[in-house]
């Protein structure tokens, strides 16, 4: 229920509180007070259009805030765990549950907005969906359900006690769903399956023909070198090794005689035994190095052959590594992601025919549950239909006439695969529910939302809501002016139906009627006024004693007297 609304700079208000109980609350006042503001405020918090022009003149920006007590269980708490919105406040028990909407004006028709549920950011269409569960407006000109096609399956199920049948088959189509998905996708790969076969095998092929391993690029590239250059590095090892330690007048020889030279010396200066070991360490090194430099030159060949075969497989592994590289390593990885591949497609033939018998077994269990929901669907429509048009009798419509249509949903051959009996499998059913009313004897019926007379819709509204109160989504309902058109014992009718549907929910009325303001548990009185030259809109709540001069105002208008006051005396006494 709406515990608390909070409105600034809001066309005429500046700033205003109203404080709700549970039951029946009546908001009254002169006409051009500002009570639709009220309804403006609420609908910006429900994600209603924002418009440059609900700014106060004179303010940069508006905010609405309105506290809502969420019961446990409710399916508001699961939408917003799903948006991951904190809700651990509590109110008086239930779940604490903040709404505010902030518009801020960028000159002209300029407009920003920002909505916030419990401090988290979110966006206006959020707080749209959150909308049905929150709160269902009733007015002469909108509802936020009732009159949405959208949602009277729910109210249809609500009624005829079939939500948990609904959800069963909501689970069986999510199965089917996911298996028609799955399906669709082996058969698309099907379709191409046999090229596709022949261009990974054809690719796997020639991997396998040259059977590549890892780092074979870079061996291939220094052998190719060394054979390229054959003679030019055997003469240049053999030479050098000469040079070194093999030849007449060799270095190492040299370097041996200067080292005997110094370790005599040493033996007259013993600081000279260091050098000495370092000649015969150079030498040493020296002579290793000749020694493989030698065995380099004698192990190199020219092999014009073995270059040829090196140079044709070097040559084929680098336009595979261009085509799946650039490292053998990466081509190594290709190949078993090549045969993966493969292996599966020869297998998504035998998945398909899984698939289908699924699928087959799925749709029957669908079908099943589809077609006997559909049914108690029609015998809950005729009763339904049949209890808001005896409402409709006691609301001065006993002419009306109410068809609660349930016909198939509308399908097209692309569809085929969710199709029951010609119509289109939804997670709700095959069925397109919608409210019918004829307001006048010899009138077709047509959808409520087509009613031309704001005071027909909304006595048609509050007979829905009175037959669903114990049933329907929202936690708070609002009448704007559902009394129009009518007076007198109609007026006291409409007034004790709002207030039986008060007993299942928390409903806020605004009315003119005396009658029905009579009947509320907490009353307040919108008023206008002008302070240093600007005009204000007001809420307050009354006590008892200011009750009785409101509804005598209803009474007898501007001027109360005597008569209007007893007369309001007994209303209100009688409501007791």
């Amino acid at each position: 229920m709406l515990v608390q609304l909070q409105v600034r700079n809001l066309v005429l208000i500046e700033n205003l509180v109203l404080e709700l109980r549970g039951g029946f609350n009546v908001l009254t006042g002169e006409t051009g007070a500002g009570k639709s503001m009220i309804i403006d405020a609420l609908s910006l918090v429900l994600g209603g259009r924002a418009r440059a022009d609900l700014i106060r003149a004179g303010a940069r920006e508006a905010e609405v805030e309105a506290l809502f007590e969420i019961p446990a269980g409710s399916r508001v708490l699961a939408k917003l765990e799903a948006a991951g919105i904190p809700f651990d406040g509590t109110t008086g028990g239930g779940v604490a549950l903040v709404v505010r909407r902030l518009l801020q004006s960028e000159g002209g028709e300029s407009l920003r907005t920002r909505a916030y549920v419990n401090g988290r950011l979110c966006t206006a269409a959020q707080l749209a969906e959150l909308a049905p569960d929150l709160c269902d407006i009733a007015s002469q000109h909108e509802s936020v359900s009732l009159t949405d096609p959208a949602t009277h399956v729910e109210y249809l199920d609500a009624f005829g006690k079939l939500d948990a049948a609904r959800d069963a088959l909501a689970e069986e189509v999510d199965a089917l769903a996911a298996v028609v998905k799955e399906l669709e996708a082996v058969r698309e790969s099907e379709r191409g399956r046999a090229e596709r076969e022949d261009f990974l095998a054809f690719q796997l092929r020639e991997l396998d023909e040259l059977s590549p391993e890892a780092g074979e690029e870079t061996s291939l590239d220094q052998e190719r070198a060394r054979l390229r250059h054959a003679e030019r590095l055997t003469q240049a090892t053999a030479k050098t090794a000469e040079r070194l330690y093999e030849g007449e007048g060799a270095i190492c020889d040299e370097l041996g005689r200067l080292a005997a030279d110094v370790d005599g010396a040493a033996s007259l200066d013993g600081s000279l035994a260091p050098l000495a070991r370092q000649i015969e360490s150079a030498r040493s090194e020296l002579a290793d190095a000749a020694r493989a430099l030698a065995r380099y030159a004698e192990g190199v060949e020219v092999n014009p052959q073995r270059l040829a075969e090196v140079e044709e497989r070097l040559f084929r592994l680098q336009k595979l590594l261009r085509k799946h590289g650039p490292t053998t390593t990466e081509l190594l990885a290709h190949r078993d992601t090549l045969r993966r591949e493969l292996d599966g497609l020869e297998g998504s033939s035998a998945r398909a025919t899984e698939l289908e018998s699924a699928r087959d077994a799925r749709l029957g269990k669908a079908s099943s549950r589809a077609r006997t929901l559909s049914q108690k669907r029609r015998q809950a429509a005729e009763k339904l239909a049949d209890a808001v048009g005896r409402e409709l009798a006691q609301l001065g419509m006993g002419r009306a006439r109410v068809v609660v249509e349930v016909a198939p949903i509308a399908t097209g051959s692309a569809e085929a695969a969710l199709q029951i009996d010609g119509a289109r499998l939804t997670r709700s059913g095959i069925d397109r529910v919608e409210f019918l009313i004829a307001p006048n004897k010899g009138e077709e019926p047509r959808p409520m939302r087509r009613i031309a007379s704001g005071g027909e819709l909304s006595r048609a509204l509050l007979a829905l809501k009175r037959v669903l109160a114990e049933k329907g989504p929202a936690g708070l309902y609002v009448f704007d002016e559902v009394d129009a058109g009518v007076g007198g014992a109609i007026a006291e009718v409409i007034g004790r139906s709002i207030a039986d549907v008060a007993r299942h929910r928390q409903v806020l009325c605004i009315t003119h009627l005396p009658q029905i303001a009579a009947l509320a548990d907490g009353h307040h009185v919108v008023g206008k006024s002008e302070v240093k030259g600007r005009t204000l809109t007001t809420v307050r709540p009354l006590s008892e004693k200011e009750r009785i001069e409101e509804v005598a105002r209803m009474i007898g208008g501007v001027k109360v007297g005597e008569a209007a006051r007893r007369a309001a005396e007994e209303m209100l006494a009688a409501r007791k």
